[in-house]
C-alpha cells in the first residue's frame, strides 16, 4: 500500500523517478530545480535505485547524455528550468527526431536577460514546436503522478515529454502526496523495452542524413526522407489521445486518481465566464471563481493538464456555453499575444465556430504575484465587455507597471 508524505515538487518528482526505476541520471543543477538530482543522488548513494548517476558539466551535455542513454534500450531521466533548458534546444529536437522517450521535469522559471530565479512558463512554451510532449502540474500530486503517467505514454508512443510545474509555487512549496508503492507502481509500468536492440553483429546507422526524397536501404526497402520522418512524429502526436486516456484510465483505476480528462475543471457546467489557464494558476483562479459565484457571477475554470499535443477539440467544447473568457498566461509569444490565447482561438475557428468575448492577460512574469483581487478585475473586465459588446486589441499586462 501507500502512503501519504509531504513534499516539495521537487521531491515529488524526484520520488517519481525513483518509483519508475529509471536506469540513468543526467545531472545538472539549476534553480529551482537542483534539489531533484540532490534527492536522486541520494537514493542512488543509499542503494535504493540501481541507477548510473552521471554529473555534466552543462544542460546541453545532460540532454546529451539522455539521448546515448535511451538510444541503446535504458529509461533515462533529467531535469531543467529556464536558460539551461534554452541550452537544450537543439538536443530537444534530436530526442524528438529520434524518437527517444526521454522524460523530463521543467521547474518553470523566467528566462534571462535580466537574471530572474522565480516563475512563469516562458521556457516551457518557447519550446512547444520541439517535437516534445508538454504536461502541466497544477500541485505537487499531480507532479508525482505525471511523472509516472509521462513513462508510460512517452514509451508507447516513442515521444520524448516534458512534466512542467511552477518554479518555488510548486517546487519548493510542501503539499500533502499520496505515494504509490513501489509494487503498485511496478505492476502500471513495466520494464521500458527499447522498439530496437544494438548489435556488434548486426551494426546499424542511428539518425543518418537523410535526402529530400525517400532512397532503399542496403536491402532494398524504400525509406523515407527527411520530411517523411518529421511527418511520422506529427502522425503520432495526433495519435495521441488514445494512448493518452488509455494510460490515465489504467492509473486511475489503479491508484484512484483520475487524468481521463486532459482538462482539469472547475464548475464549468453552467459558467458563463470561463478563466482558461495552465499550472497553479489553475488553483488560484478556482479560489476566484468561489468569491465570484459569491457575487452572482456563474463563473468556472478551465485548466490544461495537456499543452502538447494541444487539446483543440476538448477545449473548443469545453467553452461552447460561455459567453466570455479570460486566458490569463505567464508567456507572450512576443509581437502577438499569449500561444494558449491564440490557440483557443483557433480551436474554436476549427472546431465550433463559437465566438464568446475573449480576452488575453498576461501576468506573473518573473514571479510577480497575481492576487486574488487581480483575477477579480480580470473577470470583472471580461463580463463588462461582453455585456458592452466590446473587444481586446492586444492583450494586458497585469502587474507590468514601473
Amino acid at each position: 500500500m501507500g502512503q501519504t508524505l509531504i513534499l516539495t515538487g521537487t521531491q515529488a518528482a524526484a520520488l517519481a523517478a525513483k518509483l519508475c526505476r529509471v536506469q540513468v541520471v543526467a545531472a545538472y543543477p539549476i534553480t529551482p530545480q537542483s534539489k531533484i538530482p540532490e534527492v536522486l543522488s541520494e537514493y542512488v548513494e543509499r542503494g535504493e535505485l540501481n541507477a548510473e548517476f552521471v554529473r555534466v558539466e552543462s544542460e546541453h551535455s545532460a540532454m546529451g547524455v539522455c539521448i546515448s542513454a535511451s538510444i541503446v534500450g535504458a529509461r533515462v531521466f533529467t531535469a531543467t528550468a529556464a536558460n539551461g533548458l534554452a541550452y537544450m534546444h537543439e538536443q530537444l529536437h534530436w530526442a524528438a527526431g529520434a524518437r527517444l522517450p526521454i522524460v523530463m521535469p521543467v521547474t518553470n522559471r523566467g528566462l534571462g536577460a535580466p537574471w530572474t530565479i522565480l516563475n512563469d512558463m516562458q521556457d516551457t512554451i518557447a519550446q512547444r514546436d520541439t517535437g516534445w510532449m508538454q504536461f502541466y502540474c497544477m500541485n505537487n500530486q499531480e507532479v508525482l503522478d505525471q511523472v509516472i503517467l509521462a513513462y508510460r505514454i512517452a514509451e508507447q508512443l516513442l515521444i520524448p515529454t516534458m512534466v512542467c510545474f511552477d518554479g518555488f509555487r510548486l517546487s519548493h512549496t510542501m503539499m500533502p502526496v499520496n505515494v504509490p508503492s513501489q509494487e503498485e507502481v511496478d505492476a502500471f509500468l513495466p520494464p521500458y523495452q527499447p522498439a530496437y536492440t544494438l548489435d556488434a553483429e548486426n551494426p546499424v546507422n542511428i539518425n543518418p542524413v537523410v535526402m529530400t526524397d525517400p532512397i532503399p536501404d542496403s536491402e532494398g526497402n524504400l525509406c523515407p526522407g527527411y520530411m517523411g520522418f518529421r511527418h511520422r512524429l506529427q502522425e503520432s502526436f495526433e495519435s495521441a489521445w488514445p494512448v493518452i486516456s488509455e494510460a490515465a484510465k489504467s492509473f486511475n483505476e489503479r491508484f484512484g486518481r483520475s487524468y481521463e480528462d486532459c482538462l482539469y475543471r472547475y464548475k464549468t457546467e453552467d459558467a458563463d465566464f470561463l478563466f482558461v489557464t495552465m499550472g497553479s494558476l489553475s488553483s488560484e483562479a478556482s479560489e476566484t471563481v468561489d468569491l465570484l459565484r459569491e457575487e452572482g457571477f456563474k463563473a468556472g475554470v478551465i485548466g490544461i493538464r495537456a499543452y502538447r499535443p494541444f487539446p483543440a477539440k476538448a477545449l473548443a467544447q469545453a467553452v461552447e456555453k460561455a459567453k466570455s473568457i479570460a486566458v490569463v498566461e505567464k508567456a507572450i509569444s512576443y509581437g502577438y499575444e499569449g500561444a494558449v490565447a491564440t490557440e483557443l482561438k483557433a480551436a474554436l475557428f476549427s472546431n465550433n465556430g463559437h465566438r464568446p468575448v475573449l480576452f488575453n492577460y498576461i501576468v506573473g512574469l518573473g514571479g510577480k504575484d497575481v492576487k486574488p483581487s487581480d483575477l477579480l478585475e480580470i473577470a470583472h473586465e471580461t463580463t463588462r465587455a461582453a455585456a458592452e459588446g466590446t473587444h481586446q486589441e492586444c492583450p494586458r499586462w497585469l502587474g507590468a507597471g514601473v
